[in-house]
């Protein structure tokens, strides 16, 4: 489900869960253990999927088999695995190695830095497409990598895009051929090992202040008003109706 491949200091996480790398219950948990323990001497992370998908995002089929309860943890986990990237005191990077709509296009946009595979690939944020309205944490990490008006239009019309429009807009900061994308993930975390680390450090908290801010008014009622959202009957005829196509695809 999760792989944990050490580069020397760096550390990658890989997706592993076929076909889709899609973010399960069992998945969101386990990345979020993971993250929380990483230990003083992991210098960096580089999250990575399988050759053609980075990530699905979220598994709608599986989130539609648990009850309330469980959907809350769920989504309790995943703004945690948020935050622990937003707020990292290690360089973070994102080898998109294919795919990575929705949740995995969240995924990336918390790291510091976002490396695609060339190819047909799409990236980008669908929630509304689905009926799910964009978290507040969500929208900040959006605005700050590709600036107001472009998140906007990004989250409100449910768009994906490819690898060369995703590059233009800066929604990612480099194309590379696929068998690339890992590497040239590891070696800017190797280029920022050698700049001076205090200064690196304090730079990046105040640099990326605006993806942890949201959290500080992430509470309890703003998260039972999100469930509650959740359950509502617009976004769960549309979570449904996804199902359904998924259903007819694989049949």
């Amino acid at each position: 489900m999760l792989e944990r491949i050490e580069h020397g200091a760096i550390l990658e996480l890989r997706l592993a869960r076929p076909p889709a790398n899609a973010l399960s219950p069992g998945m969101i948990g386990a990345l979020r253990e993971a993250l929380e323990e990483l230990g003083d001497d992991v210098r960096g992370l580089v999250l990575s999927g399988r050759e053609g998908m980075f990530s699905g995002g979220l598994d709608v089929p599986e989130f539609m088999k648990i009850d309330r309860s469980a959907v809350r943890q769920a989504w309790v986990d995943f703004f945690a695995v948020m935050q622990m990237l937003a707020e990292s005191p290690r360089p973070t990077a994102c080898a998109i190695t294919g795919h990575a709509p929705a949740g995995g296009c969240v995924l990336a946009v918390f790291c510091d830095w976002r490396v695609m595979a060339e190819g047909e690939f799409r990236i980008g944020l669908n929630e509304v497409q689905v009926g799910l309205p964009v978290p507040d944490p969500i929208y900040a990490a959006i605005a700050h990598v590709v600036g107001s008006r472009q998140a906007e239009r990004m989250c409100a019309t449910a768009q994906l895009f490819g690898t060369e429009e995703a590059l233009r807009i800066g929604l990612v900061d480099e194309l590379c051929p696929i068998e690339e994308v890992i590497p040239r993930a590891l070696a800017w975390i190797e280029m920022l090992g050698k700049l001076p680390q205090q200064a690196l450090n304090r730079t990046r908290a105040l640099a990326r202040r605006s993806l942890a801010e949201p959290f500080e008014r992430l509470d309890e009622e703003t998260l039972e008003r999100f469930v509650d959202e959740w359950f509502g009957d617009e976004t769960q005829g549309a979570m449904q109706a996804l199902v359904d196509r998924l259903a007819q695809k694989s049949g």
